[in-house]
């Protein structure tokens, strides 16, 4: 539809659904002068619809293309491995013990034959010593320890020192045999009342062998032993205690 103002004469184009069929006040916008437009009756405006040319569909809508995964990495970087067609190894086995299908290996198998491969030669070592004889070794190894013949005596002295409690043990190693002997280390158990051991401590002799007839002296001390001690054994390492 074009208005056109009836004062100044100005003419606009507007679409006639913006006026309707009943009409509207209008204002020029030129001159600002006001009227009412007749509007535009309902069966042309049907018409004009109907004569309206329909807008095209959209087009449609492509689906989405997926990607085709990557191929995968090469070990190292180096060339894809290709796979042979059926049929062109007619000597493969899959299940034999050989390349590239290696039998798992067995950690316990292997120790065990380690074990056992020691074994056999600690053995055969000590089948060599036995034979040719060497110093006395192999009967040495066999032979239980004898118990020493070098006797003990020993006394105990309990006293306090600038506020410290000290156990002082003292004594004689004798040796009442014709031959020289080694002297074992000396074993010091103190005992309470039910005669159960409630400190022990170990004591070495000054000389480590006696010659016959002869007797060397010891001394030990400790400190903060316990209250209950009663009783004092003195043994050579590796006897019982009297």
């Amino acid at each position: 539809m074009i208005l056109e103002c009836t004062e100044c004469h100005t003419r606009y184009l507007v679409p006639d659904a913006s006026i309707g069929p009943d009409g509207r006040t209008v204002r020029c916008a030129s001159c600002k002068h006001s009227w009412f437009q007749a509007g535009v009756p309902v069966l042309d405006l049907v018409a004009q619809a109907e004569s309206a040319p329909l807008p095209p569909p959209p087009p449609p809508v492509p689906a989405p293309v997926e990607a085709a995964p990557p191929p995968p990495p090469s070990f190292q970087g180096g060339p894809a491995a290709e796979i042979a067609p059926p049929g062109s190894y007619p000597d493969y086995d899959a299940f034999a013990h050989e390349p590239p299908f290696r039998p798992r290996r067995n950690p316990a198998r292997r120790w065990t034959v380690a074990a056992f491969a020691a074994g056999t030669a600690m053995l055969a070592a000590v089948g060599g010593l036995a034979y040719w004889d060497a110093p006395g070794f192999a009967r040495d190894l066999f032979r239980p320890v004898a118990p020493t013949p070098l006797k003990l005596i020993g006394t105990v002295d309990r006293h306090t020192f600038n506020g410290n409690e000290i156990f002082a043990v003292s004594g004689t190693v004798l040796n009442p045999t014709d031959t020289r002997q080694p002297i074992p280390d000396i074993r010091a158990d103190l005992r309470d009342a039910q005669k159960r051991i409630v400190f022990s401590w170990i004591i070495r002799p000054e000389a480590a062998t006696l010659a016959p007839k002869a007797s060397v002296q010891f001394n030990s001390a400790k400190i903060d032993v316990p209250v209950n001690a009663r009783d004092l054994a003195l043994s050579f390492s590796g006897e019982a205690a009297n």
